[in-house]
């Protein structure tokens, strides 16, 4: 660590990178089994009654990913612009890089995907909409905090006021509806379709209140202070998740009932549905991303954190990277075992999912290091920054 860091700011930043680089490495595993395990389908909510619990609750793990990365992704925007002491620096950041990420969607990530050019589909995953937050992020960020709060609370608690609006297609709504509120598919003449998997609205929510947060970040904010807010908001939206849930109100379609033991009971409560997020999915998962947060802060020390901010410090090169590893890993055995599995190739347990992620994430942490340490050292080259 460099002696003209502050250690509070070093702390702050190392903690943030850390929880990314946790839920990217969660994100591996969730991507091994979207390869290796194509022969389980699982539905969004999960089939309680028909999915393993080992598949469910790894599922369910995964969902983590997305509602966190984009929070920090809204807190690491602050912390850009109160380094450049500029809020015009920020948003002009956001902008730019917004637009580099739903091009890297649509090219880069949807062919590590598909292996298809030209494509017949493109799906519009989480890259892209991470690159849409950030351009109303750029445009949202001259409110006033209070103001962008409520922004933030409005589209995360009340997206699912719209559930029941949809538009067919080649109604006028149905291509700005499908991007901002109803996954669906958009017809782009006859030889190419989209898929917004990822719907916008919430989305846009969840990165405003991460840059509302921002501010518990300063360097004048004490630990002690910063750690109290962080955990007192973590834990509000876990209880609001558990009393929500609890009575089958607002905020997920499909209600939770008594199972037949209690481990899919549980498994019931927890069904929540991720695309578009519900209310429940991101009470859940971003209480508890705040609630991680706190603990990584707290051991920041240990050596597991240092490892998992190897992984933080790099999310695109690594998200680029694992894509790709991935589709060769997939290429390769079934050119040596073929279609082992009906249509897939693939493994036949979660065991043998969980294994695979864990050596990929050994064998990728060099790599991800090595390209860490060159942008740390590159500011020169501009491009590095993006990824």
């Amino acid at each position: 660590m460099s002696a003209s860091i502050p250690v509070s700011f070093a702390t702050r930043l190392r903690s943030i990178d850390a929880l990314r680089g946790l839920v990217i490495v969660i994100m591996l595993l969730d991507h091994v089994r979207e390869t290796f395990f194509l022969h389980h389908q699982v539905s969004d909510p999960m089939d309680v009654s028909a999915t393993d619990p080992a598949l469910f609750f790894s599922r369910l793990l995964a969902h983590l990913c997305a509602p966190v990365f984009v929070f920090l992704t809204g807190v690491s925007a602050w912390l850009y612009g109160a380094k450049a002491g500029s809020r015009t620096a920020a948003a002009g950041f956001l902008a730019k890089r917004g637009m580099f990420l739903i091009a890297l969607e649509i090219v880069v990530v949807n062919f590590a995907w598909t292996f298809q050019f030209p494509p017949s589909v493109i799906y519009l995953q989480v890259i892209w909409v991470i690159g849409l937050s950030m351009l109303a992020l750029a445009a949202l960020l001259w409110l006033p905090r209070a103001a962008l709060v409520v922004v933030g609370v409005v589209l995360v608690a009340g997206h699912n006021a719209l559930d029941g609006v949809h538009f067919a297609a080649g109604e006028f709504m149905h291509v700005p509806w499908a991007v901002l509120h109803d996954r669906g598919w958009i017809q782009v003449g006859d030889a190419l379709r989209l898929r917004t998997s990822y719907p916008l609205l919430p989305w846009i929510g969840v990165i405003a209140l991460g840059y509302a947060v921002g501010p518990w970040f300063q360097a004048r904010v004490p630990a002690a202070m910063r750690q109290r807010r962080l955990w007192a908001a973590g834990i509000a939206a876990l209880a609001g998740f558990f009393v929500l849930r609890a009575l089958n109100g607002y905020g997920q379609a499909q209600p939770w009932a008594v199972q037949d033991d209690a481990l899919h009971t549980v498994m019931s409560f927890v069904n929540i549905t991720k695309y578009p997020p519900s209310l429940m999915f991101l009470l859940l998962t971003l209480g508890l991303g705040l609630c991680l947060l706190v603990l990584i802060e707290r051991v920041q020390s240990a050596a597991w954190v240092g490892v998992l901010c190897v992984f933080g410090a790099a999310p695109m090169f690594f998200y680029l990277l694992h894509l790709y590893v991935l589709k060769a890993l997939y290429l390769a055995g079934e050119s040596v075992w073929g279609l082992n599995q009906g249509k897939f190739f693939g493994v036949e347990s979660m065991a043998s999912i969980w294994l695979i992620a864990v050596l990929l994430a050994v064998a990728l942490y060099w790599p991800v290091r090595w390209f860490g340490r060159l942008k740390a050292a590159r500011r020169d080259i501009f491009w590095l920054k993006y990824l």
